[in-house]
């Protein structure tokens, strides 16, 4: 889940970018397209190169059907046309692998902007298998925002194909008492499922 803390700061909307660390260069590290299919339609994502460990493991979870019968399940909107839809494995039973290396703006030169996808974390090095999509500019996810020692949130793609969905699911019904402190209001209610994730051809550049 989100960190709390950051709730607060997400209108904030001036860009940062940091140096490219030497992996983001690496001709043989490919982007990859992932398609979920939804209940409300189709979402395509492709992953970056310069968030390699973060885009590996989304597409390992995509691959080991770990997304299969997931859901999106919590939408925020910050401010009009802007905001976010978060879903992923969610807490499910067996579903979870290991959590991964955070990878930070900072370093990836990534930035949370609409069609961004990120990581959903409690902190830095806790990222599993919940992730969250951009609608409009909130880069005050970025590292460095709230604080100079903040991580932010880790960019590791974006959507290529089915912004309308990702519409249509901020726009969903919300639950007014599910969710944890700070976030009631935003839960789903009835979730979105993601029926499927699957590896589809990534266009030649």
């Amino acid at each position: 889940m989100f960190r709390r803390s950051l709730l607060s700061g997400l209108i904030g909307l001036s860009l940062a970018f940091g140096a490219l660390p030497a992996f983001a260069q690496d001709p043989a590290v490919a982007p990859v397209r992932i398609a979920l299919e939804t209940g409300l339609g189709r979402i395509v994502i492709e992953t970056d190169p310069r968030a390699p460990i973060t885009s590996t493991n989304f597409v390992r979870y995509a691959e080991e059907r770990r997304f299969d019968d997931s859901a999106f399940y919590r939408s925020l909107t910050v401010a009009p046309g802007h905001g976010l839809v978060q879903g992923g494995t969610g807490g499910l039973p067996n579903r979870t692998r290991p959590p991964i290396a955070h990878e930070p703006t900072s370093l990836t030169g990534l930035t949370h902007t609409t069609g961004a996808v990120s990581m959903a974390a409690g902190g830095p090095g806790q990222a599993t298998g919940d992730f969250f999509i951009i609608i409009g500019d909130l880069t005050s996810l970025d590292a460095g925002k709230t604080s100079p020692e903040d991580q932010g949130f880790a960019v590791f793609g974006r959507v290529v194909e089915g912004m309308d969905v990702v519409h249509a699911i901020l726009d969903a019904p919300r639950s007014p008492t599910e969710g944890e402190p700070g976030m009631v209001g935003q839960m789903l209610a009835p979730r979105v499922p993601i029926v499927s994730a699957r590896r589809v051809e990534t266009p030649a550049p």
